[in-house]
């Protein structure tokens, strides 16, 4: 008979800086710098089962969603506004990188099998991303110049 499997589960603050990560099954926080080199040291450090549930935030999580999925791990991204309503429906007040970090791990854990990983959109999607960013761009800078000809 096959035994079951549990994966080892992450939950990751991320923000422009640093991630803050907690470990589900030993209540350990830890802080790593969000940059590729430290990223990439700290996934080779995490043991093959591990499963990742991350807030996603502007674009500071995509380095680390990316390189987590190449090495093989189960990725989560949870959405702040679903992860914002967890934290009522739960009694949670307290709203803190620390706190995030805890929430996404319990929110994986409690919910993960209504949870559908994350896998790489297609790349055409990170071409449209990128064209529709630098129209938004534009669009600015020529409403900023109308203005200051008016």
């Amino acid at each position: 008979m096959a035994m079951r499997v549990d994966n080892f589960i992450i939950g990751i603050d991320v923000a422009k800086a640093e991630l803050v990560c907690y470990y589900e099954d030993s209540a350990q926080q830890q802080a790593v710098r969000n940059t590729k080199p430290e990223i990439q040291k700290w996934l080779a450090l995490q043991p093959a089962n591990t499963a990742i549930c991350v807030e996603a935030t502007n674009v500071y999580h995509l380095d680390l969603v990316e390189m987590a999925y190449e090495k093989g791990f189960a990725v989560y991204v949870v959405d702040g506004f679903q992860l914002s309503n967890y934290r009522k429906g739960i009694g949670g007040r307290v709203k803190t990188d620390a706190s995030d970090a805890c929430l996404l791990a319990r929110f994986l854990d409690r919910e993960g099998s209504a949870l559908r990983p994350w896998s790489p959109p297609p790349a055409v999607y990170g071409k449209l991303q990128s064209l529709l960013r630098r129209r938004a761009a534009l669009v600015s800078a020529r409403t900023s110049l109308t203005q200051s000809w008016g």
